[in-house]
């Protein structure tokens, strides 16, 4: 895309600043693991054991993880070649566009994707800065007080609040953004560091046994198999951000491809260890039972290892790690909508950018201003909503789409080719279909998908048949 033909906002003639190619691998690798590892894990842990019954212990957690992690993984494949073939600013939208056709229904596919990422990404953005509102509530209990009637508690004024501050950060050059990444990563990796160490310094073996014919292959079995794979796979969303910023990206062929695929690898292997050591200290059946353990596990688990100091002190390191997800989510997801409307796909404000800094100002703000109202919303039922609307309205869309690229455009330049093709998209789409169909309320996310494509598709005609764009193009 030609950023210079955008006409500048105050309607000048004058050519308006382009992103500029600042993000190397090590900060690509730092963006990634930051959108990757926000508060989620710290928080859906002793739900994946709950999802598996809690007869399996910690195992039926790794069946999970793993299992998670494998569908990442195929997932993954697709998003390096795609991202590495179109390096440009938006990710998938741009990626959906060329696929099913720039003046075809590619247009209607992309805008559809740029939709329901307005309701997808402030509904993430905000779950993370409500998890850093809980963890917070564990040092300041006044913080669960009721306000408004007993409708919210002060912990969605502290996610709100928090919402702000990240879009106030990221109201910079993304040259800045970088380096603050690295600090933010390093707190990340300590946080996750401390947790490890917690567990593997006061481990109890025994706590990891699973209960006799755990393993019984039944509907009841793979009922909670899908439950505990949905909450992995969302806790391992994020290994594509730097798809979403590859206009900015150096190198892109090889920057791209290596930063999906190491964040994946390394972020798995973290969080297989931190569920092993946890579970070695807090026991299954309390993880399932207890609410405060399920708000605060991980500062349970310092108290009980090292002291209230300590629990304290770690606690303050899951709200960072909260604070950096949200940072690198709304620098990702703001990518989107500026591509779609310097494409014209989608409504003219977002493609302008800042005259300083040279970043998608209104694409930020409107992106934080949603998500920081979607801050006093509970957001307990949102999470498999979440997942649903994207599976069926992204994901799939794309790994049908990499076969269907490599079918209609064999010259297409492509940097980087996935590994065993067709088998990652063929298992990760399979992968996605287990986790939305073995679910017992599946249909529930399905009507929300369901709404959302609707409500898209005929906003997209309305607008189409007003711009003479396909279907209506004579």
């Amino acid at each position: 895309m030609n950023d210079s033909l955008i006409d500048s906002p105050t309607g000048s003639n004058q050519p308006t600043p382009s992103l500029e190619r600042r993000v190397g691998l090590d900060s690509a690798v730092s963006l990634n693991m930051m959108n990757m590892i926000g508060v989620g894990p710290f928080i859906t842990l002793p739900l994946v054991v709950a999802a598996m019954g809690g007869a399996l212990g910690v195992w039926g957690a790794i069946l999970g993880w793993v299992l998670g992690a494998l569908i990442a993984m195929c997932d993954g494949l697709v998003w390096a070649e795609l991202g590495a073939a179109m390096p440009e600013a938006g990710g998938s939208y741009v990626f959906l566009r060329e696929i099913y056709g720039r003046e075809g229904a590619g247009r209607w596919i992309s805008f559809l994707y740029i939709w329901q990422l307005q309701f997808t990404a402030p509904l993430s953005i905000a779950s993370g800065c409500i998890g850093l509102g809980q963890y917070a509530a564990y040092l300041f209990p006044v913080l669960n007080a009721p306000v408004l009637g007993g409708h919210l508690t002060l912990v969605n004024v502290v996610a709100a609040g928090t919402c702000v501050a990240a879009v106030v950060l990221l109201y910079r050059n993304v040259g800045t953004i970088a380096r603050m990444a690295w600090v933010m990563t390093a707190g990340v990796l300590f946080t996750i560091g401390a947790v490890i160490a917690a567990g593997s310094t006061h481990f109890h073996p025994e706590l990891l046994a699973a209960a006799p014919r755990a393993f019984a292959l039944n509907a009841g079995f793979f009922h909670g198999l899908g439950s505990a794979t949905l909450l992995a796979t969302y806790d391992y969303w994020g290994y594509y951000t730097v798809c979403f910023l590859g206009a900015e990206v150096k190198q892109p062929g090889r920057t791209i491809p290596r930063a999906v695929l190491w964040s994946i690898a390394i972020v798995a292997a973290l969080y297989l260890a931190m569920n092993v050591s946890v579970s070695g200290v807090i026991p299954t059946g309390e993880m399932i039972h207890a609410s405060t353990a399920k708000l605060a596990i991980i500062a349970v688990l310092m108290e009980r290892t090292f002291g209230g100091t300590m629990a304290r002190v770690l606690t303050l390191l899951v709200m960072w790690t909260a604070f950096a997800s949200v940072f690198s989510l709304l620098l990702a997801y703001s990518r989107a909508p500026y591509a779609a409307a310097t494409d014209g796909n989608y409504f003219r404000a977002f493609a302008r950018l800042h005259r300083k800094h040279h970043f998608p100002n209104v694409s930020l703000l409107a992106l934080g201003v949603v998500a920081t109202l979607f801050c006093f919303f509970s957001l307990a039922r949102v999470i498999a909503a979440l997942v649903a609307i994207r599976i069926l309205l992204q994901y799939v869309l794309q790994q049908i789409g990499v076969i269907l690229l490599r079918v209609n455009r064999p010259q297409m330049q492509r940097p980087f080719r996935m590994w065993l093709y067709p088998l990652p998209p063929i298992a990760a789409t399979a992968g996605f279909l287990f986790i939305l169909l073995s679910r017992p309320d599946a249909w529930r996310e399905a009507v929300y998908a369901a709404v959302v494509a609707a409500t898209g598709t005929g906003l997209y005609l309305w607008r189409a048949r007003g711009r003479r764009e396909w279907p209506f193009r004579e």
